[in-house]
């Protein structure tokens, strides 16, 4: 039997030469439709009866995963079979349990928590069909932490949502952990700041691109990286490919920050990101909001975190100060006669569990506005279905499903975006079957710094060449008068004749 230390070895040697491709199956990759295929894989490869595998086993449509209430589901996680609920729902314990890997960490603590969840076979993905080895895939992983531009963060809470049976098609797994071969050349008319944020950057930190709205960056940290990040220019650590522009917060910055946004009459909406504000200290996030309430210019705020879907249970912590200060600062701004929400981002139903139940109730008991973006990701949530289980699940939790977003053209994302066509399905589809207030904007982001505008209202759409055309009215400056602003679909989608 090979120790767990060699196979941490043999799945580091792999990575370097990129994904390994060792013979770890006799049976062929396409040849066989998939339920046969896998069940004579399975009977060749393992004591697993098919019938016996997860309701998400190689698929990536939603199903209910909806567990006993209260279930002590991160006790599946074989590191953590005995951790109490106490310890589960604590943001220290959390922090402490984080598992990353960068430029500066090895990423030994990666494949070693790898090691003990993965079954000795696991499928490939879906796009490559058939099976392989743990140590196969595991040299996967590290070929794609090498191409990737994001370096990886992921909270214990999302590594307890993921299916690790099947973990290469797992709607979750996917979004965090990069896999080399699922990868695909970037589209060249992509750019690493597509949105061209730097070139609206006001002073540092402060992007300010629509007239009365502005982007307050105090923190380039997240709690959980996700590998389609708009920001991956400044957020994170260095990656083998990106030498990040760190986004960091100090008395100069802040001070300057607020100069500015308190010197535009014509500003009254701040929305402070990063990275994420789950990562500010309590006191600093305190301070930014007390200042901001402070602007007589300023008439409401939004706190933009991804926290609710990675870690809801720092939420209901009670040793933890930080939520503590965002109910504070909601009370303060409503007795200013000002508005504050917090902006979340779930992107699948299987990221909900009763914890984020449980910490929404505790966020819409204390009267908090939480709205939700969405970014449509190709094989996570391309679908309608799933995109109306999340629209419901979401509803039901009081928070606003406000966006849906279509990815955006950065690099080495081209395998999660999606052409532009099935923003445009998805949106006509849901289209009255929620609540009318329920019904998030389906927008485009659009490239080359025009903001977001509503993908139904293209100028114009060649599916042919992919290149679809939006004007948009209400940016200017920077020559931006009746500029045409042009997204393109991803090569491998465009339509072509029989």
């Amino acid at each position: 039997m090979i120790s767990s230390s060699c196979r941490v070895q043999q799945a580091l040697a792999r990575g370097k030469g990129g994904i390994y491709r060792g013979r770890t199956s006799s049976t062929p990759l396409r040849k066989l439709s998939t339920t046969i295929h896998f069940r004579n894989a399975l009977a060749t490869h393992s004591s697993l009866k098919y019938s016996e595998l997860p309701p998400t086993w190689y698929s990536r449509r939603w199903v209910d995963l909806s567990e006993p209430h209260h279930e002590e589901f991160w006790r599946a996680i074989p590191l953590w079979r005995d951790v109490s609920r106490e310890d589960f729902f604590s943001w220290d314990w959390s922090t402490k349990n984080v598992v990353e890997a960068n430029e500066k960490k090895t990423n030994k603590k990666l494949l070693e928590f790898l090691d003990v969840v993965l079954p000795d076979i696991v499928p490939r993905t879906r796009e490559l069909g058939g099976l392989q080895s743990r140590d196969e895939f595991m040299g996967d992983v590290v070929s794609g932490l090498r191409k990737a531009t994001m370096s990886l963060r992921v909270m214990p809470y999302v590594l307890s949502r993921i299916n690790w049976s099947d973990p290469a098609n797992d709607p979750i797994f996917r979004q965090f952990i990069p896999i080399k071969s699922i990868m695909m050349d970037d589209h060249k008319a992509l750019t690493l700041d597509s949105l061209e944020e730097k070139e609206d950057e006001a002073v540092p930190g402060v992007i300010h691109r629509y007239p009365d709205k502005a982007l307050f960056l105090p923190i380039s940290a997240c709690p959980t990286y996700c590998l389609f990040c708009t920001r991956s220019y400044a957020v994170g650590p260095d990656t083998a490919l990106v030498d990040k522009l760190t986004y960091k917060t100090s008395l100069k910055k802040l001070d300057e920050a607020y100069a500015y946004m308190e010197s535009q009459e014509g500003l009254h909406d701040i929305v402070v990101s990063g990275g994420d504000a789950y990562y500010l200290q309590p006191h600093i996030l305190e301070s930014i909001g007390d200042r901001l309430i402070g602007m007589k210019n300023i008439e409401r705020f939004r706190i933009a975190s991804k926290g609710l879907a990675v870690s809801p249970q720092r939420f209901l912590d009670p040793k933890d100060k930080w939520t503590e200060t965002l109910l504070r600062l909601s009370d303060k701004a409503r007795k200013a006669g000002k508005h504050m929400a917090l902006h979340t981002h779930f992107n699948h139903p299987n990221e909900i569990s009763w914890i984020t139940e449980k910490a929404s109730r505790k966020l819409l008991e204390s009267g908090l506005t939480v709205r939700n973006q969405t970014v449509l990701l190709r094989g996570i949530n391309d679908d309608a279905d799933t995109m109306l289980t999340l629209i419901k699940k979401l509803a039901k939790m009081a928070i606003q499903p406000y966006y849906v977003y279509q990815c955006d053209m950065v690099p080495k994302a081209e395998h999660f975006r999606t052409p532009l066509q099935t923003i445009l399905d998805i949106e006509a589809q849901i289209q009255g079957t929620v609540a009318g207030f329920m019904m998030p904007k389906f927008v485009v982001d659009l490239p080359g710094g025009g903001g977001k505008r509503a993908a139904s209202l293209r100028e114009s759409y060649d599916r042919k060449t992919g290149v679809s055309t939006f004007t948009q009215p209400a940016v200017k400056g920077r020559d931006r008068e009746n500029k045409v602003y042009k997204y393109y679909d991803p090569v491998d989608t465009l339509q072509t004749e029989s």
